[in-house]
């Protein structure tokens, strides 16, 4: 990308980002043993502080001032650590005695969640932002008339450290489809989503998956996607997080 491409591209996003996020932190963590024997994936260390504490920064750069955090696995390790490392306004969104899941953990905590729509950020994500601000340049794109639900995806080529097969293709307008029977996407969830509260009208009790979600809203052609600009890593295994680190150590 140019350096006037760069400029415009921050001139353009300019939207206001809504100013509470749910933040999912409830995982078991089981992909990143045996680091998470003893701390929950959201408080292991990458590039020197907690995976939580970087998706923090990228909220509060933002402009985010509110966040409600799921909890299950070692959940008081995360509110003591919520309550000595943030300066948010924090609600816990308690799943102690039963994991929800994503989309059952959306749901328990949408009474604690006061904007609509409202930003849903995976606390295991790591990261960079482009030319532009990510968490701005996803609420530049979103419209109330079209949309439940937009997601930040980043090209299959592009998704290090990420193994799987990709999530979605994506039409000339935003909108998404599944990888269906297609060999490879081109496109992987990033883990960071603006969500209209209607999307969970309606939604099944007890713990289940977003997907279900996601897929009502395809049905509707409701489901949008715009793409990140900047680099995202997979870091779901302890392995990942040494090429995490080697890659931004080499810029």
């Amino acid at each position: 990308m140019t350096a006037s491409r760069a400029l415009k591209l921050r001139a353009e996003v300019s939207a206001e980002v809504p100013r509470t996020a749910m933040v999912m932190a409830a995982g078991l963590g089981k992909r990143m043993r045996p680091l998470t024997a003893s701390r929950p994936k959201p408080l292991v260390v990458v590039a020197g502080k907690p995976l939580l504490d970087h998706v923090l920064d990228r909220l509060r750069a933002a402009g985010v001032e509110k966040i409600v955090v799921n909890v299950h696995y070692l959940a008081d390790s995360l509110e003591a650590h919520l309550r000595n490392n943030s300066d948010f306004d924090v609600t816990i969104s308690d799943e102690r005695a039963l994991l929800l899941e994503t989309g059952g953990g959306l749901v328990r905590a949408a009474p604690m969640i006061n904007c609509d729509p409202f930003l849903a950020v995976n606390s295991d994500n790591f990261w960079v932002d482009g030319p532009a601000d990510t968490l701005k340049l996803l609420a530049s794109h979103w419209d109330a008339h079209r949309m439940d639900a937009l997601l930040l995806l980043v090209p299959h080529t592009r998704a290090a450290n990420h193994s799987g097969l990709g999530d979605f293709h994506m039409d000339k307008d935003g909108r998404l489809r599944r990888r269906g029977k297609a060999r490879i996407a081109p496109f992987v969830f990033t883990g960071i989503q603006m969500m209209a509260k209607k999307l969970l009208d309606g939604a099944p009790e007890g713990p289940f998956s977003t997907n279900i979600l996601w897929d009502r809203a395809i049905a509707e052609g409701r489901l949008f996607g715009v793409v990140h600009q900047g680099l995202w890593f997979d870091v779901g295994t302890p392995a990942a997080i040494r090429a995490t680190e080697d890659a931004l150590a080499q810029g």
